[in-house]
């Protein structure tokens, strides 16, 4: 549980809250909460039909705080420590998808597969990335560290560290990084 206490002390940066305050308020962590348990059993090594039981529960509480929270991260996706998803809803991650750690989430972003033939596939998102409101990150492509996914871009090529992207499709506009973003 040391990467959602990481989720816990990003928000705390945050909001100055105590822990449990954020717990009973925050969407988000409700969802990272569901999403750690359930990661945890995935990649554990508990036998096959007690994993498959326990991941069955898990689906079942996942699709609760879908309905509630209006944030889909599936247990087989890869999230590092430190997520932040800052506002309520429409947050859809795929299920292959692999997000860096301390990266920001914004509200209606979308992380997931695009592409044909061997360009199929989802993204790779490095570390202290942040990702604007109504973006979509789609296909096979690499964002590198310390990047900005500007809000209402559709990113479908890759994303070179340490730059601000905006527009549909998006493209580079600054040399400026994520550091104004991620606490």
């Amino acid at each position: 549980m040391t990467r959602f206490k990481a989720d816990i002390a990003k928000y705390k940066r945050y909001s100055n809250k105590s822990a449990l305050v954020l717990l009973l308020t925050q969407q988000g962590l409700w969802a990272l909460c569901v999403y750690r348990i359930n990661n945890r059993i995935y990649r554990s090594k508990i036998p096959g039909i007690f994993k498959r039981i326990l991941l069955g529960f898990g689906l079942l509480w996942q699709k609760w705080i879908e309905m509630i929270a209006g944030i889909s991260l599936p247990y087989s996706a890869s999230i590092g420590p430190g997520c932040y998803i800052g506002h309520f809803g429409g947050i859809i991650v795929n299920a292959n998808a692999e997000i860096g750690a301390d990266c920001n989430l914004s509200q209606g972003v979308t992380i997931g597969v695009s592409g044909r033939g061997s360009n199929r596939g989802v993204p790779r998102i490095g570390d202290r990335v942040y990702i604007g409101a109504n973006t979509v990150v789609a296909g096979r492509i690499e964002v590198g560290n310390d990047a900005v996914l500007g809000a209402c871009s559709l990113v479908i090529n890759d994303v070179p560290a340490s730059t601000t992207v905006l527009g549909v499709p998006a493209v580079q506009i600054s040399d400026k990084d994520s550091s104004d973003y991620i606490l």
